[in-house]
């Protein structure tokens, strides 16, 4: 068995009533919660990512484009970059926090972090330096093939899928497990998956 799961920054901060809060994101963390616990033996890794921005620079605005900046959001420590309490329950073993110091929207970008605590910017860039990487941990373990669920599926969804598909993994993204920011940006981000391998199909 290659295969692995990982679940895209399914956080409060993404879900309402959060800062950046998604229509249908708490729905979306229960399907995937559930999905998991009836498939887990599917899969040899499952893993999380998380935004867990410290000092992101510009990326976080007072004045947001929303393409670029925003406004902040996924604060390390918060409550709302916690994992979704329905994920969170999961126990899932790896864990992948991205964005500390940057702008950061793929999972590939973060580095494996299990504690909560708030890495300094010379610890982030040690372990990414010494490897603690998601494509890293992928390799180990053996993985060929990656399924993607999560939030947003227009933005860190799709930037993951896109990375995964450049590191040579055969990626699929289960439709019914994601969400995206608007249908609009959502058509378009599963065009971009699609042009790029990305297999787009519902989880059952």
């Amino acid at each position: 068995m290659s295969r692995a799961l990982i679940i895209v920054d399914v956080q409060p901060t993404f879900c309402e009533g959060g800062e950046l809060g998604v229509d249908g994101g708490n729905a979306v963390a229960e399907r995937i919660a559930d999905y998991v616990r009836a498939h887990r033996d599917d899969y040899a890794f499952i893993a999380t990512t998380q935004d867990w921005h410290i000092v992101p620079g510009r990326h976080f605005s007072e004045q947001p484009d929303f393409v670029d900046t925003w406004p902040p959001h996924g604060v390390a420590g918060t409550v709302n970059a916690q994992l979704h309490p329905a994920i969170a329950a999961l126990n899932v073993d790896h864990h992948f926090k991205k964005g500390q110091y940057s702008a950061s929207y793929s999972g590939f970008e973060g580095i494996e972090d299990n504690s909560d605590r708030q890495q300094s910017r010379a610890e982030v860039r040690i372990a990414t330096e010494e490897g603690h990487t998601l494509v890293n941990a992928l390799r180990k373990a053996g993985i060929d093939d990656v399924d993607m669920v999560g939030i947003a599926e227009s933005h860190c969804v799709k930037e993951t899928a896109l990375d995964a598909v450049k590191f040579g993994f055969h990626v699929r993204v289960f439709t019914d497990l994601t969400v995206p920011v608007s249908e609009e940006l959502g058509e378009l981000a599963r065009k971009q998956m699609a042009d790029a391998g990305v297999v787009l199909e519902p989880s059952r």
